[in-house]
């Protein structure tokens, strides 16, 4: 693996990762799933994951904190270019190791169906958890920001940390999957009526789910005590995740006693990733910034 570097200044370039990791040793549990390379579109939104990975991004001086990143794109595709490599860039920019994932997309026939990118959050906590000192960080200050469908990923795997989505096969699986802080930002939250009209909804659960199956891959309804702190950021004017997604969330944090922080945003609409010049949206990663100095302080 060679040696990590650093992200470029400008803000339009498009880093290359200096390191990865792909999560599983062989096929991922139960097999299935596309083949061939990795599709990109023109917008720099990635599909055809055939073999699901986490690519890292280090900063020249590492404070120890580590951010596993999931982008959105409705479980159809994941928008690399627009939110995940913005975000680890501002994280690099700021000391935090950022750790971006290639998750598998449930429609492209892997057998685990939904569950395949839940597999894959857990299996990437683990797996950084597991090269921690190679990466510099604290495992226990490693945490999670996801957008949109990333969001809802994410947010299932701080609420279902302790769920075991597939059977261990080696011994970074004897490593705790629950993040130390969760960041969700735009995300899906609810897959319930009368807020179920995402593609995240369409894509996991069909197009005529089951309640028991709405409530099974509903993030609130996994909100427990040992969920991690919860930051949460969304605009008024969202498209596509209805803004009750967030209120939901917050209030089921708030009935199991998990601190949250949510941000309402006026304006900035859905997928503005960073934020979008010239709307509220840009407001947020000052919001998270300070909300971070909060989280988990350096050791000693």
């Amino acid at each position: 693996m060679g040696a990590l570097a650093l992200f470029p200044r400008t803000s339009n370039a498009a880093p290359a990762a200096a390191a990865n990791l792909t999560l599983w040793p062989g096929t991922p549990p139960e097999g299935g799933g596309p083949s061939g390379d990795v599709e990109e579109n023109a917008k720099g939104a990635i599909s055809n994951i055939a073999a699901p990975k986490i690519d890292i991004y280090q900063p020249a001086s590492p404070n120890g904190m580590a951010v596993l990143i999931a982008a959105g794109g409705g479980y159809k595709r994941i928008e690399m270019r627009n939110e995940a490599l913005p975000a680890a860039r501002w994280l690099n920019a700021r000391g935090i190791t950022a750790f971006v994932l290639s998750y598998r997309l449930p429609d492209e026939g892997w057998e685990t169906g939904p569950l395949a990118p839940l597999q894959d959050a857990q299996r990437a906590l683990r797996l950084i958890r597991a090269n921690a000192g190679k990466f510099k960080i604290d495992p226990e200050r490693l945490g999670v920001l996801g957008f949109s469908a990333g969001g809802h990923l994410l947010g299932m795997a701080a609420a279902r940390s302790a769920f075991a989505s597939y059977p261990a096969i080696d011994d970074a699986d004897a490593l705790p999957a629950r993040p130390a802080f969760a960041a969700l930002v735009y995300p899906v939250i609810t897959l319930k009526p009368p807020y179920d009209h995402t593609s995240t909804r369409k894509v996991l659960i069909g197009s005529h789910p089951s309640a028991a199956l709405s409530s099974e891959w509903s993030v609130e309804d996994h909100v427990k005590a040992r969920c991690p702190p919860v930051f949460l950021a969304q605009a008024d004017d969202d498209p596509v995740s209805d803004p009750q997604n967030t209120l939901i969330m917050q209030a089921a944090c708030e009935q199991a006693h998990v601190p949250v922080k949510l941000h309402r945003l006026a304006d900035g609409g859905h997928g503005f990733g960073m934020g979008k010049p010239g709307t509220a949206s840009m407001q947020w990663p000052g919001y998270f910034a300070s909300w971070l100095d909060r989280q988990t302080l350096p050791p000693g």
